[in-house]
């Protein structure tokens, strides 16, 4: 199963928990699908980024891609071409909106060309940087490279070459970060790191585990990194998430991390990354359904 599939799955387990207002959520997202097939971010234009969270949340929704036609989205996919003029991230976001919206004939014919570009963005100690041609990876570039891979169809290149730059990227205080040589890790990171190695067939040290559940709040929700001022949806279903992977045992956390997720819902439907946010998105309302999903009626790691 991929990275992609299988937070698809635990995001679809939402659906017991939110029942009837699952059609107010569907709602929003489908408020926030745009004329040209694209869905906004934080401002109403069409963003390939906030595409996937809005396409994946309907099809979380759904149930199966059968249930979501995806009509004017293809469309709009099919305008970056191979995304040769795209960032990482946005590379990253179209494959996995493709992904998404299952075998196109059209897309196939494009999948080499798609690998290519996404090697411009290897970096010189052989693991994916945000950059082109830079000397050092991220764990978070890393992450998104691999999940690009799989949802492609292809194996990743060199993986040893990304194992040591995510190992590299170990912080002093046990955690991972996006730069080197940090003494803190941040929960993003770490989770992306977790992930990205067991992935890759890399035993993952349980230690990390006790590590994210240090960023934990006894209140509820998960800090971006220790002494941050407040959780955020974000890092609380990168962490849960991770910590699924772990079959770290959640029943002693579950209840507050629910109702912290559970209070950042807009009345529209959508959720918000955090008490001090307040404008909901479909990242954000993605992120909730795959934490409520983890947390949902059954929440022992299987």
């Amino acid at each position: 199963m991929t990275i992609r599939q299988e937070m698809l799955h635990l995001a679809s387990l939402a659906r017991n928990r939110l029942r009837s207002r699952g059609r107010r959520v569907a709602a929003f997202l489908t408020g926030r699908l745009n004329d040209d097939g694209g869905f906004g971010g934080r401002v109403p234009a069409s963003d390939l980024y906030y595409t996937v969270f809005g396409l994946e949340g309907l099809l979380t929704l759904a149930g199966s891609a059968a249930g979501f036609p995806p009509g004017r989205t293809r469309a709009y996919l099919q305008s970056f071409a191979a995304g040769g003029q795209l960032d990482l991230v946005h590379l990253c976001s179209l494959v996995r909106c493709w992904a998404g919206i299952g075998d196109d004939a059209w897309w196939a014919q494009r999948r080499g060309q798609i690998l290519q570009r996404l090697g411009v963005f290897r970096s010189a100690d052989g693991g994916y940087s945000p950059a082109a041609g830079a000397p050092r990876g991220t764990v978070y570039a890393c992450f998104l490279a691999l999940g690009a891979c799989q949802d492609l169809g292809w194996a990743l290149p060199d993986p040893e070459g990304v194992l040591r730059c995510v190992e590299s990227l170990k912080a002093a205080d046990g955690g991972y970060a996006n730069q080197e040589d940090l003494p803190v890790g941040s929960v993003p990171a770490t989770a992306a790191a977790v992930t990205t190695l067991r992935h890759l067939g890399k035993p993952v040290d349980p230690a990390l585990g006790d590590w994210l559940l240090g960023c934990h709040c006894p209140g509820g929700g998960f800090l971006a990194m220790p002494l941050a001022p407040e959780p955020d949806l974000l890092s609380t279903a990168t962490a849960l998430f991770a910590l699924r992977m772990m079959r770290t045992p959640l029943e002693p956390i579950a209840g507050g991390c629910l109702e912290f997720v559970e209070g950042l819902q807009d009345p529209s439907g959508g959720w918000r990354g955090g008490a001090a946010e307040q404008q909901p998105d479909c990242e954000y309302t993605y992120y909730a359904l795959l934490s409520l999903g983890i947390l949902g009626p059954t929440t022992k790691s299987t």
